[in-house]
């Protein structure tokens, strides 16, 4: 189930011709108007899962988001997506190509994240994702609000809060990750005990709800889970959409024979759990700008144990809870925008 380019990619090796940058939309003939609403740093675990790699795409192609980093994070130890070594470098291969095949060639937002978890709490990583966290965070030249949208382990965002506590204040935490909230909903059948983004880095999750000021909006495992698309339009509305779509797909084909081949298939869905990432930020209502088609309750954020539980503390800043993303608009809206972008790259 290797996923990790063999050798470093460019558009040419992919048979690209058209070049563009962030911030320009050639692919709409009706550009859409504004430019972007929000900031986005992108933290995300590019070797693992390919629902980041939809993720990463549909962001990408959507301009009221503003990218000013894309953290390519690291899987535990021998995770059976990439066993490693040096996951975090793999995921920065796997980021490099998706960028090489749309012809992007904004490559200057791509950095790695730290190689491992957290060893304590009082022991950030120090590197060049960290630095950029706090940058961003700290400027002063832009009103526009920041989101931190991660759909894997939180190692770089604990490091950067731990070196600089004030960024707290700055920006919103958006986390796909989690275990189920009790009295909210129950745990799949034979799920793992600590949800698999958490299991990433267990500590770092720790610091970020339990020692930290962050606004945190959780889409936990219940959740992320109701973001199913079918086999069907995985091969109607992803696969024909150019070359772009067919690696998508063909991607997510290789995790279904792999699961199959397990015993733990088949099934005619698969889940594009980071997603909800692009709906929260991205596909925000026009007026009184929030997540208004989706659903949340709100409560104190609760001490995160050890074990993924959760431990109620009644005094804490508050923090929303996903409980319904809007599933119709946030795939309609990927599956329109990878249309779009395949007849500007077939024509181009």
């Amino acid at each position: 189930m290797t996923r990790i380019p063999a050798a470093p990619t460019t558009p040419e090796n992919h048979g690209v011709n058209a070049r563009w940058r962030l911030g320009e939309t050639p692919w709409q003939q009706l550009p859409t108007p504004g430019g972007a609403r929000c900031r986005v740093i992108i933290d995300n675990d590019f070797s693992g899962d390919p629902d980041d790699l939809f993720q990463l795409v549909h962001h990408v192609l959507s301009p009221n988001t503003e990218i000013r980093a894309v953290i390519a994070s690291h899987l535990r130890e021998g995770d059976r997506f990439d066993p490693g070594p040096d996951t975090s470098a793999n995921a920065l291969r796997v980021a490099e190509d998706v960028f090489a095949r749309m012809g992007l060639v904004s490559t200057e937002v791509l950095v790695t994240g730290a190689p491992q978890a957290l060893d304590d709490a009082d022991s950030p990583y120090r590197g060049e994702a960290v630095d950029r966290i706090i940058a961003e965070a700290l400027r002063e030249d832009t009103d526009q609000p920041l989101y931190y949208v991660a759909g894997g382990g939180l190692t770089d965002l604990a490091s950067a809060l731990l070196i600089e506590p004030r960024i707290a204040e700055r920006m919103t935490l958006i986390w796909i990750g989690g275990n189920e909230h009790e009295g909210i909903a129950y745990p799949p059948p034979d799920a793992m005990p600590i949800e698999y983004n958490l299991l990433i880095d267990p500590l770092a999750a720790r610091v970020v709800f339990n020692d930290t000021r962050i606004p945190i909006w959780q889409v936990p495992r219940d959740v992320y889970r109701q973001c199913l698309v079918s086999d069907a339009e995985l091969r109607i509305r992803v696969a024909t959409a150019g070359p772009l779509g067919r690696y998508l797909y063909d991607e997510t084909m290789l995790v279904v024979q792999a699961t199959t081949d397990a015993g733990r298939g088949p099934a005619e869905t698969y889940a594009l759990g980071d997603s909800p990432l692009v709906l929260l930020t991205a596909l925000q209502s026009i007026f009184e700008a929030d997540s208004s088609s989706s659903r949340h309750v709100v409560m104190p954020t609760p001490i995160l144990e050890a074990d993924g539980s959760y431990t109620p503390r009644p005094d804490a800043r508050p923090m929303r809870v996903f409980t319904q993303v809007d599933v119709r608009l946030m795939f309609e809206d990927l599956f329109l925008k990878l249309r779009e972008f395949s007849d500007w790259q077939a024509s181009a």
